[in-house]
């Protein structure tokens, strides 16, 4: 079985002007909600069991999509309290059985090859592959450098962050003990409390991808990918 988990429990405050009655991955694109645009590039790639870890309005997700999509079975991670997104998928594990799992966060699109990056996880001595993008300024994200190795070496927070640089994707390929040593129920940051505490303690590889990126967290690309695939199927492929 192929698995993931994708990130959907957040309340979506900056979203919230423009889409009010849905939580944010379940905001229309077209006649459609952006979860199933990242379903469906999923499942060309073979994910046939997808995890949504969920929170607010919940229930509207789960009333959209039951337990299948498209031939995929899907499974529910109901956040009860905000667990932040460490939490959150330490508690969506209960519904995996896979030792190395992909997660992603359920407001961004990114168009890698899953293929590629399953490759480049298991060809590196590594328990988290942390997908990179390549992008002209880095002040909205905080920027992730890495040494020739691709292996992680520093992280930059926003306010320390500005031109052309990478940032964090939001995609990751992680196995399952590197969530179960924190306790379950318990709310915590994965980008804080796993990635920058313990990245020099252990090898944390970066993939390093220009495929096309948006994350539709703010009203400017979230209408930027409405107005786009109101033109084209799937948006093209962007690379610097």
């Amino acid at each position: 079985m192929s698995e993931c988990i994708i990130l959907a429990g957040g309340f979506g405050t900056r979203l919230r002007s423009v889409v009010s009655d849905v939580p944010k991955p379940m905001a229309p694109i077209g006649n459609r909600p952006f979860l199933e645009l990242l379903m469906d590039y999923l499942i060309r790639f073979n994910y046939n069991h997808i995890v949504l870890s969920t929170g607010y309005m919940h229930e509207k997700i789960a009333d959209h999509f039951g337990s299948t999509y498209r031939g995929a079975s899907i499974s529910y991670a109901v956040e009860h309290t905000p667990l932040g997104t460490g939490g959150g998928m330490r508690n969506a594990l209960s519904q995996c059985s896979d030792e190395d799992i992909t997660v992603l966060n359920g407001d961004t699109l990114f168009r890698i090859d899953y293929d590629d990056l399953r490759h480049f996880y298991h060809t590196h001595p590594t328990r988290l592959a942390v997908v990179l993008r390549q992008v002209e300024d880095t002040a909205r994200y905080g920027s992730v450098t890495t040494d020739c190795s691709d292996r992680i070496s520093h992280f930059a927070e926003k306010e320390d962050s500005h031109g052309f640089g990478t940032i964090n994707g939001g995609i990751y390929m992680l196995n399952r003990s590197l969530l179960e040593e924190q306790p379950s129920d318990t709310a915590f940051s994965f980008e804080k409390d796993i990635m920058q505490k313990k990245y020099q303690q252990e090898p944390f590889f970066a993939y390093t991808s220009g495929a096309y990126f948006i994350d539709i967290g703010v009203p400017d690309d979230y209408h930027r990918l409405v107005a786009e695939q109101a033109k084209e199927s799937y948006p093209p492929k962007t690379t610097f």
